[in-house]
């Protein structure tokens, strides 16, 4: 994580996968690659172990709008309702500091 002057976003996926998973890490691959192209768009963290859950950081309420409406993250919205997830749960929360430990070896 970069370090910022000012505030900025997180929004929190988290989800629960069906059992039919046929091309969604692809989808996934692709997504990651389009939302970094993003205007907006800092950074991203993403881990999957029953409960999969990816936090991607932006500078703005609007940049996070545009990623939402974004129209191939549109389809791929779509294709996880229909196919993909059995649930998940968006939450976008603002960042006002941030701190992390990093072992010296």
């Amino acid at each position: 994580m970069n370090k910022l002057l000012k505030p900025y976003y997180a929004v929190i996926f988290t989800s629960i996968l069906t059992e039919n998973t046929e091309g969604y890490s692809e989808m996934a691959e692709n997504m990651e690659a389009l939302a970094r192209q993003q205007s907006g768009f800092i950074s991203m963290e993403s881990a999957r172990a029953g409960l999969g859950i990816t936090v991607s950081y932006w500078d703005s309420l609007d940049a996070i709008k545009s990623w939402k409406q974004q129209s191939d993250h549109l389809v791929a919205q779509q294709k996880g309702q229909d196919t993909w997830y059995n649930w998940y749960h968006i939450r976008i929360c603002k960042v006002e500091r941030e701190y992390q430990y990093l072992l010296k070896t």
